[in-house]
């Protein structure tokens, strides 16, 4: 399926919501000029659309596939994945001393956009390869990052995350992996993961696996959990006891490998400790946090995707009379209600991507030790995950939906954007778990001063807008929106039923994407008038408004939901929800 990079749009996004320039002028990210940034776009645009685009259908049709334990990725995927590394694409966003380019996380977040936005079960790969690069420098001891990190920077070996197990899925720690020690100090890893992506394929020369387990005498739960490195290939060349006993069938990402593990079934697994013992969750959730944004930013990429291809169909397609006009026959984008499912389409990815590059900004800032920047990122990382990818599976749906019967069939391709798309909001914490999140832990943090800050800056930009007189008609919409946010952040902090805030997790989430995407929006409609090209500028403008008076509305209904309580939820009881 044709895929054209958005590169005018993600270099404004990251000027103006990211604050590229502001970024550039610290010393971590000075390679980050403005010539570096528009040339790593424009070239990763030519790889995500004329390299991976073209794999994306046949590698959905041909699915990945196990024998013997060993798995064979579609035709023409080593061949590009190799094209990749070559280019030195998967050390983009790593620190210099370790081998990267020390360009900004945001910068890496528009990358690695393009490649899910061509092919989402490929980029799947590189994903997880740069949460590994992060946890190991982080956490790793100074050998191990000699002897592992250098090959993951040049993306010539793959890393993977290995938490769920049979018994255990989001309560991680369930697990029941094991860690025996060595005298040599390396440890025998014995266990069985499940939903490994990319956990075994014939890309790279090795994949470097990090693996929860308990060590001996380790306490329950999840403070008994470490962190350890477990080699495909041990550092001597002999294969570790460790390999893939089966593949998923699953309704999307066929092309990714999402592998069963076995872990030391002939007691030879070796792995080395990440981190201190009993240290594993905190090392892991570096990974997972940086995973979570990368997964909000699927929800993106897809609905650029499936946006894209709706379009082009929208303007060739001939259908039916306009409403109210002649008997002629008219492309079925000059039908309103179209265009109405179009500009939806529009509004929540532009609002969904906005909000992704804010949050790998804060990362950004938060690495350089700025502290506000921290909190900011810890807030929006549950929102961004939940929200955007939520956002993916609607836009997605709404893509189906543009195709009318067509999109019901597999071969025009709209149907594989939602297939692909309805992994992310489960995968890396479930939505639901993300809400949760928010409200049971980053909404409480450092008193609520983050979410306070943050819908402070929401106001600020109510006064600029006052002072344009088109875009002043988006502060009513948005001034209704952040007061239901404010009343709505009260009312959940100070409840006192835990069921009563749990209950309105889920809807305060969505409440607060839409009411942030809307603020960044409108943001960006205001950095418009500065923009060379009138049309773009235009479209921003338009853009604003629409989600102001289309889709903010929703957040007053969305608060009122949220402080209902969960009475109703427990009104029938377990025997009776079921129809008689």
């Amino acid at each position: 399926m044709p895929y054209t990079a958005p590169t005018t749009e993600q270099r404004f996004v990251l000027d103006v919501i990211a604050d590229l320039p502001g970024l550039a002028a610290l010393p971590a990210y000075a390679n980050a000029t403005p010539d570096m940034v528009d040339a790593i776009l424009a070239e990763s645009g030519k790889l995500a659309a004329n390299v991976f685009a073209p794999l994306n259908k046949s590698g959905d049709k041909a699915h990945a596939k196990l024998a013997d334990g060993v798995v064979t990725l579609p035709e023409g995927f080593k061949a590009a994945y190799a094209q990749y590394v070559e280019a030195g694409w998967a050390g983009l966003g790593v620190p210099e001393p370790h081998g990267g380019q020390g360009l900004p996380f945001a910068v890496a977040v528009a990358v690695q956009e393009q490649i899910t936005s061509a092919n989402m079960a490929f980029a799947l790969c590189m994903m997880l390869s740069q949460g590994a690069i992060e946890a190991l420098a982080a956490h790793a001891s100074p050998e191990l990052q000699a002897r592992y990190l250098s090959k993951l920077v040049t993306g010539e070996w793959t890393g993977t995350m290995n938490l769920t197990e049979p018994t255990a899925g989001s309560d991680v720690g369930a697990l029941k992996s094991r860690a025996e020690p060595n005298p040599d100090g390396s440890w025998r890893i014995k266990g069985t993961k499940i939903f490994i992506t990319w956990g075994e394929h014939d890309a790279a020369e090795n994949i470097v696996h990090l693996v929860l387990a308990r060590t001996p005498d380790s306490p329950p739960g999840t403070k008994g959990i470490s962190l350890f490195l477990v080699p495909k290939f041990l550092p001597d060349g002999t294969r570790n006891d460790l390999k893939c006993v089966g593949l998923e069938h699953k309704l999307g990402i066929h092309a990714s490998p999402t592998c069963t593990m076995s872990f030391g079934d002939h007691d030879r697994c070796i792995g080395w400790m990440v981190g201190h013992e009993g240290g594993g969750m905190r090392a892991m959730f570096t990974m997972m946090n940086n995973a979570r944004v990368q997964v909000g930013l699927q929800g993106v990429a897809i609905a650029e995707g499936a946006m894209q291809h709706a379009l082009d169909y929208a303007r060739t397609r001939v259908q039916s009379a306009k409403f109210g006009g002649g008997r002629e026959p008219v492309r079925i984008i000059e039908h309103a209600d179209v265009r109405r499912t179009i500009m939806t389409m529009r509004a929540l990815t532009e609002a969904a991507r906005a909000l992704v590059y804010l949050n790998a900004a804060a990362v950004d800032r938060a690495h350089t030790g700025d502290k506000a920047g921290a909190g900011l990122a810890d807030l929006l990382t549950p929102i961004s995950k939940a929200w955007a990818t939520d956002i993916g599976v609607e836009v997605a749906s709404l893509g189906v939906q543009i195709f009318g019967g067509m999109g019901y069939v597999e071969e025009t391709g709209a149907a594989q954007y939602l297939r692909d798309a309805r992994i992310a909001p489960i995968y890396e914490g479930t939505n639901g778990i993300q809400a949760m999140d928010l409200v049971g832990r980053k909404l409480g943090m450092d008193g609520g001063q983050h979410w306070k800050d943050l819908l402070g800056e929401v106001r600020a930009t109510l006064s600029d807008l006052d002072e344009d007189a088109e875009l002043k008609l988006i502060t009513p919409w948005l001034q209704d929106a952040l007061d239901a946010a404010q009343t709505t952040s009260v009312w959940l902090a100070g409840a006192n039923n835990p069921d009563d805030v749990a209950a309105g997790a889920t809807p305060y989430l969505r409440l607060m994407g839409l009411t942030l995407g809307g603020w960044l929006l409108a943001r960006q409609a205001l950095a418009s008038r500065q923009h060379p090209d009138p049309n773009f500028a235009a479209a921003k403008r338009a853009t604003a408004r629409f989600f102001a008076e289309q889709l903010l509305p929703q957040v007053q209904a969305l608060s009122a939901s949220a402080m209902r309580g969960a009475g109703l939820l427990y009104a029938i009881p377990e025997d009776g929800l079921a129809a008689a």
